[in-house]
This record gives C-alpha cells, structure tokens and sequence, in this order.
C-alpha cells in the first residue's frame, strides 16, 4: 500500500484541516472537478473536516454520467443487432437509456461484452470477421488516447469490421460554461489530476485568467484533497488567481505530448451534448474525417437520432455545482441505484451514488 496509505493519514488530515481553518477569513465555494475526487470527498468526509465557510460542490467531471440519454439508446439499438458484438468498460452497462440498459440487452442475448482495453475490441473484431465490432467510447481527455489508440490500430491494419460509437468530452469548455454562467458560484476549482496528466495544464491559464478564479490541478487521495482546497483557498485569501499544481507526482505542465499527438490525429474538436446540462460548444471530439469509416453513428444510420431527457432527474444541476444529490426530490425514491433515473445514481464515479452509499441519505 506504499504511496497509498501516506496519502490518507489521519493525523495529516486533521494537520491540513487546521492550517486550512487558519488561512480562511471569508466564505468560499470551491468546485471539484472529477468525481473520483467526489468520491474521496464523501467517503472520507473530508467536507466534514472542513470550516463552516468552505463549500464543495460537485462538477461534472463523471464520464458516464455526461454520457447524453441518446448515446445510451443509440448503443442500445446497436447492441441488439444479432449481427454485433458490441464491447464497453463496465461502467456503462447499467446507464438506464430511455429503453432499458445495456446489461438488459445482454440478459435478452445480445453479444454484449465488458472490456478493459478498446484495443483489445480490436482483436475480437480479427477473430470475428463475420461479425461487427463497435466500442463505446466514452470518457474525458483521459481514456481519449486508448480510444484513438484503437482506432489508428484498426486503420493500419485495414480492418473494416470495427467500429466506435465516440461520446468523448473535454473538460476546459465545460469549466468555462459553467463560469459563464449568470447562476454560477463557483469561485475555485480542484481539476482532475488524471485529465491533466495527459494534457497538462497550459490550457487553464487563460480561464483563470479571464474569470479570475483559481485553477489547483489536484489528486484523489484525501491528503491530496485537502492540500488542493489549502492551495486554493490561500490564492483567494491573497487575491490571486493562478493555476498550481498539487498533483506533481503525476503531472506536468506539458503533460503526455505523445498522447496529445496520437488524440488530434484520430480525433478532432467538435460540438458535444452533456447529459442533464445540454450543448457545449467545442467540449467533445469526434473522429476526424480521415477516420470516419470508423465512425459507429454513420455506419447503423443513427447520426441524427435524438431522445429528450426525464424532467424528475435533477443530475444537470448536480454536475453545475448548483444543487447537492440530497435536494434532488427523487433522490433516494424515484431514484436509487436499483432504479436510476440518471447516471450519476448508478456510476462508480457519480455525485448522487457517493451521497447514496456513503452518507446513507434517504427519504
């Protein structure tokens, strides 16, 4: 458990707590980006630990649940198609789409398989020539380059029975549409470590800059936490608005430039709807025309297929920071994680399951 339990010292914590009780002359709201961090957050209640005027909220840094409701039934149409086997990480089996889920397709015999790698969805497609193969590739900046690993290996090796269905979003548009807006409290931000150990951080140096907010690239262990709420909260008690960063064992200013490399050749910036929040522009990526024959949406004639989203799920405000899981009225009712009405119920990443099963709010 080296480099595991450091992180999670009690008695550090309770050292973090004070120096952060200490620096803090006036109330704060601070958003953390990702849901691991989230996670972390909730079960070690570390917002507990923290002075009555620090507030977290949550954002929407949850792959699985920015995942718009019509990906989810697109996947589903093509998975029931006897003629696919259609591979996923496991995560995205149990998002409820406006027909069932995933999982529910695989019950009734679909060919439906959990994955670790996308590349290896390649391999399945070279062992399975007769059938197609489509991956649902979902993520942030962060699973972006396995997926476009996939599918530069495809290409190269000319295979024609595989395909991608692309839900890939970027986090530096959706920080600034939630800055932009008129509702926004958000006066710091935790950013995903893991996010910026592929792309670095040069690109929050123009947010923090023109909203005027601290940008603190931060990890996930509760010791992290707590440092990154220390080093934003000391640049809004001394005025500054910079972007630091907590997370240098992992990260770099530059980040991963091969892995950029390999994202802006397969991909390219596109348009992209969040789940609960709408359209963001230029917040996702989309295969780039070079690769479009890879492109799982055009090859089933799904492309312009769109559903509406239930108006008893409340996520969309969760992830904008401007709602707790716990206001949501269907929270812990219409919604539990037996019977989601949206994603963040049922992702191991989601705010509402964290609140669900480590504070064991119900109604």
């Amino acid at each position: 458990m080296k480099y595991v339990t450091e992180y999670r010292d009690a008695a550090v914590a309770q050292e973090y707590a004070r120096a952060i009780a200490k620096v803090t002359k006036s109330p704060w709201t601070l958003m953390e980006i990702c849901g691991g961090q989230t996670h972390s957050i909730v079960k070690y209640g570390i917002d507990e630990l923290l002075p009555k005027e620090i507030t977290l909220v949550h954002g929407p840094g949850c792959p699985v649940c920015v995942t718009p409701l019509e990906k989810i039934d697109k996947a589903l149409r093509i998975a029931r198609r006897p003629d696919v086997i259609f591979c996923s990480f496991g995560d995205m089996l149990r998002v409820p789409g406006t027909e069932g889920d995933l999982f529910s397709v695989k019950a009734q015999g679909g060919d439906v398989r959990i994955l670790y790698s996308p590349t290896d969805a390649v391999q399945i497609a070279k062992q399975n020539p007769e059938k197609e193969v489509v991956f649902f590739a979902v993520g942030f900046e962060t699973t972006a380059p396995a997926h476009a690993m996939a599918v530069f290996k495809a290409h190269q090796e000319g295979i024609k029975n595989f395909s991608v269905l692309v839900s890939h979003v970027l986090v530096p548009p959706a920080m600034e549409a939630i800055l932009g807006s008129p509702d926004c409290k958000v006066q710091g931000f935790l950013a995903a470590g893991h996010v910026c150990t592929v792309m670095g951080y040069t690109e929050y140096e123009p947010i923090a800059k023109k909203y005027h907010v601290p940008i603190v690239v931060t990890g996930f262990e509760p010791l992290d936490i707590l440092q990154g709420v220390l080093m934003c909260v000391t640049q809004l008690e001394q005025g500054r608005a910079e972007v630091e960063n907590q997370y240098r064992r992992s990260v770099r200013r530059d980040g991963n430039v091969e892995a950029q490399k390999l994202i802006r050749e397969v991909f390219s910036v596109s348009r992209r709807k969040w789940r609960g929040i709408g359209e963001i522009p230029n917040s996702g990526l989309s295969l780039s025309k070079k690769y479009s024959e890879y492109d799982a949406e055009l090859k089933f004639g799904l492309a312009d297929y769109d559903a509406p989203e239930s108006p008893d799920c409340l996520s969309g405000l969760v992830m904008q920071g401007r709602v707790k899981p716990e206001d949501c009225p269907a929270f812990g009712t219409k919604c539990t994680p037996e019977k989601p009405l949206g994603a963040p119920m049922v992702s191991s990443e989601g705010a509402c399951a964290a609140y669900f099963r480590y504070r064991h709010v119900s109604k």
